[in-house]
């Protein structure tokens, strides 16, 4: 080939690329899936051309909140604030565009430049993808499937179906855009994913609440319906209501909210039952550092009936999701009311934790019967926001907790979903030198989750006794069941561990009569100088000390003598802990009886 040829043969090479690229571009704007308009100042609109189920936007977790409006038809139908990527993408959240069909549908983003790598990144999808990416995700604690999930609230039974609503943002696995969530179960270990059940609206964002089912109609909106309360929180907090007439599938919500406002800016997690004996609604509700009781004939109209809380209890930080229910006193024909009082901060191992006051409740002041004493729920770090469900079967009590702390909730080393529920517990009272104590147990159901089984013989530990396997096929997630008795020990203890070194010290201290958790040598512990602590709770003198531990990937939950004792902690080990130590000092004991359940 001679020069000339050589060079008609290259340009006209380079003319076919450059056409080529030019064609592709060309029908890419002829019919792209979305049109992004940038006005300046962080502003930009980008209008929907092709619409799709989903519009997923790009998440970094570091970047600062972007508000976005999404408008169909010149109307503002929704709005949201995201962690838009500026640098880097951490992972994609799902804005659903259905229900929009044969609408013009555009978004308004503010406070993000333009410059940011979202703009590259979002796309319009028919799916998204929700399997699981997180090893430290629990098998057989609730989670959401993805995004950030705080208080179990609105939880109610009915026809057989357990449901559990929650504080959820289903945009971003951080804390914002509050949502109730919804998830089913029959059972309370198998739960369903639902739609979200209430979205926020004109008067704020939906914070945590309750749920009633108006057996009698006393609201007019039907017999048997669904009534959820909740908190609107925007610059100030009022309480709103919803009802659904399909067995809580769908939430209407009522015309006339707010049914209850206040001057207080602290002012919500309305708990609403029914009174037999004053035959009326009673709202419990936290304002401030108190508790305020509220009655009504007919959900909607609420008189104020009285205040509780001043010089009683702890005080450190502000209250929050409140419960009041009445239960029996074990071993006696009695029974007693229970206030439940979640505080943060305030708790014995700082930021959040659980509370409670025993005493009466005439249907419009409750008294507190033990006023200079604080009692706590759970005496771990990790347990929150613990309310029950309404109208459980045969009388129970079913409460549950969020999984967490606020110290570092926003930091846990997970990014799919954040925060996961504890396991349900059961309550009931019992007495103990004259004093009546709440006692949270284990639900029957957690049974049934039970699988393989290891079993140990008898074994005596004077200074040490070593298991170097649990379980043959150990994913993390078990149940340990235990009796030890003592002979002459000042301190009985075991260690969980693995084969990184990473271990959870758990121990009697008969000596200063306490139980402990050590998580400082846990695993991942850095992401707060919060996480890697002990905690411990006051215990008795016992002879036989008998435990159930629940283990599951990234939380440790134990129950002493049948729910006496309660430890909540979350862990995350880079393995699981499949490994046992225990041992002994000022002398030895007996591990009588010692199995292990694979969960399932």
């Amino acid at each position: 080939m001679n020069l000339k040829n050589y060079l008609l043969t290259a340009r006209w090479t380079f003319a076919f690329i450059i056409g080529t690229v030019w064609s592709v571009f060309s029908c890419q704007a002829i019919n792209p899936p979305f049109v992004i308009k940038h006005l300046g100042d962080g502003q930009s609109i980008v209008q929907i051309e092709n619409q799709k189920k989903f519009l997923l936007l790009p998440v970094e977790e570091t970047s600062p909140e972007a508000k976005l409006y999404m408008i169909a038809n010149n109307d503002v139908v929704r709005n949201m604030n995201v962690r838009l990527a500026i640098n880097k993408v951490d992972y994609f959240v799902p804005v659903d565009l259905s229900g929009f069909d044969n609408q013009s549908l555009s978004f308004n983003f503010q406070l993000i430049p333009d410059t940011a790598i979202c703009w590259n990144e979002m796309k319009l999808s028919d799916t998204f993808d929700t399997a699981n990416r997180e090893d430290f995700r629990p098998l057989y604690h609730f989670t959401p499937q993805y995004g950030w999930m705080n208080d179990p609230n609105g939880m109610v039974y009915k026809d057989g179906v357990y449901h559990l609503f929650y504080q959820y943002n289903p945009y971003g696995s951080m804390w914002g855009n509050m949502h109730w969530g919804h998830a089913t179960s029959v059972d309370l270990v198998s739960w369903e994913h639902q739609s979200v059940a209430i979205a926020p609206d004109a008067l704020g964002t939906i914070f945590s609440g309750s749920c009633v089912v108006d057996k009698d109609n006393t609201a007019g909106f039907g017999a048997g319906a669904i009534i959820a309360f909740y908190t609107s929180a925007s610059e100030r907090q009022v309480q709103s209501m919803a009802y659904s007439l399909d067995n809580g599938k769908t939430f209407k919500k009522y015309a006339r909210n707010p049914i209850l406002t206040s001057t207080q800016r602290d002012f919500r997690d309305p708990k609403v039952f029914w009174h037999d004996a004053t035959d009326k609604w009673i709202m419990v509700l936290a304002v401030g550092q108190e508790m305020q009781f509220y009655s009504s004939a007919n959900l909607k109209d609420w008189t104020y009936e009285s205040s509780f809380g001043e010089g009683q209890g702890a005080h450190g930080g502000v209250w929050e999701c409140p419960d009041l229910i009445e239960l029996p006193i074990e071993g006696t024909e009695l029974k007693k009311w229970v206030l439940i009082c979640n505080i943060n901060p305030g708790g014995p191992f700082g930021g959040s934790a659980t509370q409670y006051f025993v005493g009466t409740f005439d249907g419009k002041t409750f008294v507190n019967e033990s006023p200079k004493m604080t009692k706590w729920m759970d005496w771990g770090k990790d347990h929150y926001a613990t309310v029950t469900w309404s109208n459980a079967p045969e009388g129970r009590h079913i409460a549950l907790a969020w999984m967490s702390n606020w110290q570092y909730a926003n930091n846990v080393p997970t990014t799919q979903y954040r925060s996961g529920n504890s396991v349900p517990r059961d309550l009931s009272l019992y007495t103990s030198d004259g004093e009546t104590y709440l006692k949270s147990s284990p639900s029957r159901e957690l049974l049934t989750l039970r699988g393989k089984r290891e079993k140990k013989r008898s074994f005596k530990v004077d200074r040490t006794y070593n298991m170097d396997k649990l379980l043959a096929d150990n994913t993390g997630s078990y149940e340990i069941e235990m009796t030890i008795k003592n002979r002459n020990a000042e301190v009985i203890g075991f260690q969980l561990f693995n084969s990184k070194g990473e271990e959870v010290d758990i121990y009697y201290n008969l000596v200063e009569k306490k139980f402990a958790m050590d998580r400082t040598k846990s695993g991942i512990v850095s992401f707060s100088p919060d996480f890697p602590v002990v905690t411990f709770a006051p215990i008795e003198d016992n002879y036989e000390m008998k435990l159930r531990i629940f283990v599951d990937k990234s939380s440790i939950e134990i129950f002493g003598d049948d729910g006496r004792l309660a430890m909540t902690n979350l862990v995350f080990p880079s393995e699981p802990y499949n490994r046992i130590s225990f041992y002994a000092k000022g002398g030895s004991y007996t591990v009588s009886s010692f199995q292990v359940y694979k969960l399932k």
